[in-house]
């Protein structure tokens, strides 16, 4: 069914409703919250679609997904998700709409992400009479955790939709260009843990005793060598430990030293491999030195991998927004991950990037997750009608 919206009303109405959604986004910049505490931040939202009348329901404590149903009878289903949480960062910038919350920053772009949807919301829900099909808007928490995507896809939200889409804004893509890449875009992350276990003793005769210390530092060598021995050179992966501790004075043989580290790498096969040969080389090392691990990890996001025909979609319909020309299509896989992949996981669809570097104001430049991180606000409309483009084509089609 062909919505009554063309090219030129739509970006009317979206150009009517911008400055609306950069007020929505400095206020929510201003009033940041952590991952699983986002409790104003949800109840602003669900403030925001109770005045759109657009019916929702709590997803977790901190989480909301609400549903706008096209009036011209049943058809698919889309999901468009936005993230709400911040970042325990200061924001050191200089601007009216500055965190008034101490060590706490929207420095992801996330209250982008969140004003965005809502703008689009409002523009979908206005021509629910024009579409058939089901749109739900996602708002959903704890993305830098890796805890809030899981929480929509377990709580079976997601078994009815027939597409993902998503959008995150870019400050190392200049504004007015978007990024469709299909294929895998971002690295899984799995973040494990190693307790070693020995057994003290004096340093003078270290016989009698069976050195934790030792053992760690023998694992966090050989892990290397998955990397450069285990997996193909042609596949991108990274095995890291970042956290070594051990030990409580120099002349004692450690009986406990601990390890952190991450893992990631761009496809399931490959992780899972990965995750096993992390756990038996720890153990393996651990039997040699005489000492005894214990594995844990954390699945903190899986690999990002955008669909083919999706990512062709969003290509397609940003084009009619910004042009062929600054449709990037082949932009570089990043090792950061981002728990839209659980969506995709669950659905096919894609997740989009929406640039807003302003290349005349090096204050849009810093890079996310930077005490100075901010965004040119001229990319929010651009997220706005990628968003309600990509819904209306996608139910459009037979």
């Amino acid at each position: 069914m062909t919505t009554v919206l063309t090219k030129s009303t739509l970006q009317e109405e979206v150009q009517q409703g911008a400055q609306e959604v950069i007020a929505l986004r400095r206020h929510l910049h201003q009033h940041p919250e952590p991952s699983l505490k986002e409790f104003e931040t949800i109840k602003f939202i669900k403030n925001e679609l109770d005045k759109l009348a657009i019916p929702y329901e709590s997803v977790g404590e901190t989480g909301a997904l609400g549903t706008i149903i096209g009036k011209q009878g049943p058809g698919k289903t889309i999901l468009l998700r936005a993230d709400i949480d911040a970042l325990e960062l200061e924001d050191a910038k200089d601007k009216p709409y500055k965190s008034t919350k101490k060590g706490l920053h929207h420095a992801c772009g996330h209250d982008a992400h969140t004003s965005a949807l809502l703008g689009a919301a409002k523009i979908l829900k206005a021509h629910e009479a024009d579409f058939s099909g089901t749109i739900k808007v996602a708002f959903q928490q704890a993305e830098e955790i890796g805890a809030g995507a899981r929480q929509f896809v377990s709580g079976g939200f997601v078994n009815d939709v027939d597409q993902v889409f998503g959008i995150h804004v870019d400050s190392s893509i200049e504004t007015g260009k978007i990024v469709a890449t299909a294929g895998p875009t971002n690295a899984s992350c799995d973040i494990f843990k190693i307790k070693v276990t020995g057994e003290s003793g004096h340093a003078a005769r270290p016989d009698l005793g069976r050195d934790a210390l030792l053992t760690a530092a023998a694992i966090t060598v050989e892990l290397q060598s998955i990397v450069a021995r285990e997996v193909s050179p042609l596949d991108n992966v990274v095995v890291a430990v970042g956290v070594l501790n051990a030990g409580t004075r120099y002349n004692i043989i450690a009986n406990e030293a601990s390890l952190e580290g991450t893992v990631r790498t761009f496809s399931h096969e490959t992780r899972q491999f990965v995750l096993a040969a992390v756990e038996r080389v720890a153990r393996n090392v651990a039997t040699a030195h005489r000492t005894t691990v214990e594995f844990e990890n954390y699945d903190a996001a899986a690999p990002l991998i955008n669909n083919q025909l999706a990512a062709s979609r969003a290509a397609r319909v940003g084009a009619a927004i910004v042009g062929s020309e600054n449709i990037v299509q082949d932009n570089p896989k990043s090792l950061g991950a981002d728990d839209f992949a659980d969506f995709l996981a669950a659905a096919q669809g894609v997740y989009a990037r929406v640039g807003t570097k302003d290349p005349t104001n090096s204050e849009t430049w810093y890079g996310h997750h930077h005490e100075n991180f901010d965004i040119d606000e001229r990319g929010l409309a651009i997220a706005t009608e990628l968003h309600v483009r990509y819904a209306l084509d996608f139910l459009s089609e037979q």
